[in-house]
């Protein structure tokens, strides 16, 4: 299939977002797919998101999308992201009458009041609503994530599994000896976090417990400074990657998760995946993940939760982790597209380059739907 996928969040940003969709791509590339990525490095006029300057906003590039799509003549859209070039794309393919998905890799509204809390939940999940809800499916990672969004309102939600890198995290990369650990000298156990270091994260959860050893922070963002300061026995690494990263993950005793705003986390399997078991809050995610695995333990008490990992056999926390495929995600996330008949992708992209792509009929979502359910039968 020819796939064109349109996300804000792209290399050389480094976050689970990117990471997923990445090696989605990649493992879609490999499978014989054609896939066209949209996204603020492709030379767009961009500012800064509030807040969050490594994610760059696209501006005034609706014509640019619109000719990057009917240049491509896609069989799906996928738009993965709530940002600038997210809404362009939802608000051509609502006036072509082209069927799109989407995908909800972040708690936007709990997110955004974390960062302003005069924002209330309800005015985020009604701007989701609005986004998700027009599209065709609503890619998901986990049953407690589908189930949360179906009680808010949220419709046509498919699940779209998740994957780890089992080779580049292995239980290999961790040292025979402290003398050669990334912890060399630090007191054991050595308890870490991996990610971006910023208020939505919620570290001072884990920074505040009191622990045996050493706490670690890998990572960097708007939060360090002020943690650098008020936490003077955490050791902040700043940023690690490939190999190096792989070590941090490998060499720790556990791995803390404290988030309650991330809808899968990603660095779980990774860590889980060098063989290093996790601990986390009962958040949608962890508690997908982690409960009934023994490669981890979620609890209230997430002092308790990181005692129960250190007594867990890194062999088991391998073998549970091996389970998630990158193929397997990508095979998912192919499965979940909306793809019309294929007389009606030609008669459509024939009958835009005609027009321009100026005035093809605005078709609401719910009739999309049956429309294409018709020509599925026939």
């Amino acid at each position: 299939m020819r796939i064109t996928l349109v996300t804000d969040a792209w290399e050389p940003q480094m976050n689970g977002v990117v990471r997923t969709l990445s090696r989605v791509v990649q493992e879609c590339r490999e499978m014989g797919h054609e896939v066209d990525v949209i996204s603020p490095a492709d030379g767009f006029k961009t500012i800064p998101l509030p807040t969050y300057n490594e994610i760059e906003l696209a501006l005034g590039a609706r014509d640019q999308i619109a000719k990057r799509i009917t240049d491509f003549e896609p069989d799906a859209i996928h738009i993965a992201t709530e940002g600038t070039l997210g809404m362009t794309a939802r608000s051509i393919c609502l006036k072509w009458g082209w069927p799109f998905t989407t995908s909800y890799h972040t708690k936007f509204p709990e997110y955004v009041n974390a960062r302003f809390p005069f924002v209330p939940h309800k005015a985020g999940y009604a701007f989701m609503r609005w986004f998700h809800n027009a599209g065709d499916r609503l890619m998901v990672a986990t049953p407690s994530m589908r189930e949360e969004l179906e009680k808010r309102g949220f419709t046509h939600i498919v699940a779209w599994a998740r994957g780890v890198d089992t080779e580049m995290f292995h239980p290999s990369k961790r040292a025979a000896t402290d003398e050669d650990s990334v912890y060399a000298g630090l007191q054991r156990p050595v308890i870490v976090n991996v990610g971006r270091v910023a208020v939505e994260k919620n570290l001072e959860a884990f920074l505040k417990l009191d622990l045996p050893g050493t706490k670690v922070i890998v990572g960097h963002g708007p939060q360090l400074e002020e943690l650098q300061e008020h936490y003077p026995d955490v050791v902040f690494t700043g940023s690690k990657f490939g190999e190096e990263l792989a070590r941090y993950f490998a060499d720790a005793d556990a791995f803390v998760f404290p988030s309650w705003t991330d809808t899968f986390g990603l660095v779980i399997l990774e860590s889980m995946a060098a063989g290093t078991p996790v601990a986390a809050f009962p958040a949608h995610g962890p508690k997908d993940i982690i409960p009934g695995s023994n490669a981890g333990s979620v609890s209230e008490d997430l002092r308790q939760a990181v005692m129960d990992c250190l007594d867990l056999d890194r062999e088991v926390v391998r073998a549970y982790a091996e389970q998630f495929s990158w193929r397997r995600c990508a095979e998912d996330f192919v499965s979940n597209l909306e793809v019309p008949p294929k007389p009606r992708r030609r008669a459509f992209w024939r009958r835009l380059r005609k027009l321009g792509g100026r005035a093809v009929p605005n078709i609401p979502a719910p009739v999309r739907r049956r429309i294409s359910a018709v020509l599925r039968k026939r």
